[in-house]
């Protein structure tokens, strides 16, 4: 998979996805078992605790969904998708980018950066 794919992959079939067997498989293919996942809050390392900052996450926001902000961009094994987040349908109510580090073809790290 590519850096692109895995980058979107990561938004849409991830943290956007709500169905949480669909998103563990997501999970599966793009992440590095140990998979280090930080943000403004807190840092997380492995898949079952990305997949419950997920759930927690799309759980505090009932009926909101991720949308791309733009192309992904990339630059050797670094890949950068800025997105929004909101309700379907209206302005988002957050962006933010993420940046994603890719080793042997799955994301390793995973930085989230507000605003």
């Amino acid at each position: 998979m590519d850096l692109t794919e895995l980058a979107r992959r990561n938004l849409l079939d991830v943290f956007g996805e709500r169905d949480p067997e669909a998103r563990a498989a997501a999970i599966n293919e793009v992440f590095a078992e140990n998979v280090t996942f930080t943000d403004p809050e807190e840092a997380v390392v492995g898949r079952a605790a990305l997949n419950e900052k997920a759930q927690r996450l799309l759980d505090s926001a009932p009926g909101f969904v991720f949308s791309a902000a733009g192309e992904v961009r990339v630059a050797g094994n670094l890949a950068l998708l800025a997105w929004n987040f909101g309700p379907e349908g209206q302005p988002p109510v957050a962006s933010g980018t993420d940046v994603s580090i890719v080793e042997d073809g799955r994301i390793t790290a995973l930085y989230t950066i507000l605003g």
